[in-house]
């Protein structure tokens, strides 16, 4: 199965856990990582380009840290330009149709924060929620998100366990 990892991190160069995570997952031969605020640092992004990135790709994944309680706005950008009626949804769009569909985030709040009783008052399943609805409006699979928690205080052994769990949950 090909992989599409595309990264939305706008302060890549700082990030602890979304660097170490992409590192991983683009040492899998299956997987092709593209850092979407590297490669439009000005905002425009390529649509036909992400679209024939993602045409080649089984599992499409948008890996993000979360920023109250959502994604960055290139992210939102990205899906507002890239997910066009005709091509990814409508009765003409079908280009997700087969592909399997999800995210892996970062939180900076541990995953206790994420619960019910929890400071923030959501899983993160439900936090998530947009992003599964957007799965089921273009037609693709939405698989169960990956979630690496607490990324403020994370020890570099839970890093190394998150990266090592991500590269598994990229190669099922």
């Amino acid at each position: 199965m090909k992989t599409l990892v595309l990264l939305f991190h706008p302060n890549f160069d700082q990030s602890h856990v979304n660097a170490a995570l992409a590192k991983a997952a683009g040492e899998l031969d299956n997987v092709t990582v593209r850092n979407e605020y590297a490669l439009y640092p000005d905002g425009n992004i390529d649509v036909k380009a992400e679209q024939q990135a993602i045409e080649q790709a089984d599992r499409i994944v948008l890996q993000f840290p979360l920023y109250w309680f959502s994604a960055s706005a290139l992210l939102k950008t990205w899906e507002d330009q890239v997910l066009e009626h005709g091509w990814a949804y409508g009765s003409e769009g079908h280009a997700f149709e087969g592909k399997e569909f999800t995210v892996a985030v970062s939180t900076g709040s541990p995953e206790a924060n994420y619960q019910p009783d929890g400071a923030n008052r959501f899983t993160i399943d439900q936090v998530l929620i947009p992003f599964q609805g957007t799965a089921n409006y273009i037609g693709a699979t939405w698989v169960k998100p990956f979630a690496t928690y607490g990324a403020f205080g994370i020890t570099d052994e839970a890093l190394a366990e998150a990266a090592k769990n991500y590269k598994a949950f990229l190669s099922k």
